[in-house]
């Protein structure tokens, strides 16, 4: 682990959150990009946010495992562990996700937002345990069911740790095939985190130099925009009621993007915007955990209002929450530090790098309620 491999890890969080932001834009059946009322622009829309954005929650969970065991497994502590991930991962879910659920019912309750998020006025409790905690289906935070799953990815890590570290090939074959081929989710909601979490132990523990595939970054590059453009005109094709094969290279692909988005940032972490974003997390989390119901309050003033055309609706939006949580988060960190630590999970850095960061997010951001 060196100033090089953390930047690139940095870097990839923001880009593919940014990315993240673009998977999660609402939109009604009218507006689908498989009605085609826009043509090529409902192909871009396919492209980003079903197929090239996709690789971001595998992505991520590989850079969480690979993190986790990046001192050896002989070093890991499961109990302090435990203690400092309930700071950093459960606190932040249970913050975000349940104040935007209280929020969600004094809406519903005065016949706002009826439509537009599940209902929660009437809900059975078990209805209410899964918005609220994601026991059994998404939460009413959406995107959160990542930190959940994470979380129950930590539980199991001593276990995944020791299977990976005697037995790699066989484990990682098992995971990759519960990944992939369309097998019940068990107890997870989201298979590929578990998969994409255990390749990142498997790097650890086995002291992959993950700087040794630099010199191959372009036809790593290429290949995997090739796939992902390829999957989105078959996507473009048959969705939205995708046959099961399709799902499976869905799948597969987001999987390959671990590689690819690895690729991508050796080559943008030359850049000067790229070493920007590199300078801490704290600004990715805060986007990834405030985008979606941003979103969902742009989508339902933007229905109130007399302009009818989706793609500029999906062009600007994005962009416009990415710039404003980005601006709220440098406020927050300047004015509520204290109160910025814990949403963020203690992810907050210098002020210098926040500034940094955030004007680099407005400069230009990197570019869908689908995950």
């Amino acid at each position: 682990m060196n100033a090089n491999i953390s930047s690139r890890i940095n870097l990839m969080r923001i880009v593919l959150i940014s990315g993240i932001v673009f998977v999660h834009v609402p939109y009604d059946p009218a507006t689908s990009p498989y009605v085609g009322t826009y043509g090529g622009i409902d192909w871009l829309r396919i492209f980003l946010g079903d197929s090239l954005f996709r690789v971001g929650v595998p992505c991520l969970s590989a850079i969480s495992g690979y993190l986790l065991f990046r001192r050896g497994l002989e070093n890991f502590d499961y109990g302090r562990t435990l203690k400092t991930k309930a700071r950093t991962v459960l606190l932040p879910f249970l913050l975000w996700n349940l104040a935007f659920l209280a929020l969600v019912f004094v809406a519903q309750s005065k016949d706002i937002s009826s439509g537009y998020l599940p209902e929660v006025i009437g809900a059975s409790p078990r209805e209410w345990l899964s918005f609220a905690f994601a026991l059994e289906d998404l939460p009413i935070n959406l995107p959160l069911y990542f930190l959940r799953d994470l979380l129950l990815c930590i539980v199991l890590s001593p276990a995944l740790a020791w299977l990976i570290k005697r037995y790699p090939a066989q484990t990682l074959a098992v995971l990759f095939a519960y990944a992939v081929l369309p097998v019940p989710n068990g107890i997870f909601l989201k298979k590929t985190i578990l998969f994409g979490f255990s390749a990142g132990i498997y790097m650890s523990l086995h002291r992959i130099d993950v700087r040794s595939f630099d010199r191959f970054s372009w036809p790593i590059i290429i290949a995997f925009l090739s796939a992902a453009v390829l999957l989105s005109i078959l996507l473009y094709q048959f969705g939205p009621n995708f046959p099961v094969w399709l799902e499976m290279l869905r799948s597969l692909i987001a999987i390959s993007g671990i590689v690819g988005s690895w690729a991508v940032s050796a080559l943008l972490v030359r850049t000067n915007i790229g070493a920007q974003l590199s300078r801490g997390s704290g600004l990715s989390f805060w986007i990834f955990c405030t985008h979606f119901p941003l979103l969902v309050l742009f989508w339902m003033i933007w229905n109130r209002s007399d302009i009818g055309y989706y793609p500029a609706f999906y062009c600007a939006v994005p962009l416009i929450t990415i710039a404003f949580l980005a601006g709220a988060y440098a406020l927050s960190a300047r004015w509520l530090p204290a109160l910025t630590a814990i949403l963020t999970g203690s992810r907050t850095g210098s002020a210098r790098d926040m500034r940094a960061r955030t004007g680099a997010v407005r400069a230009g951001p990197s570019p869908q309620q689908r995950t």
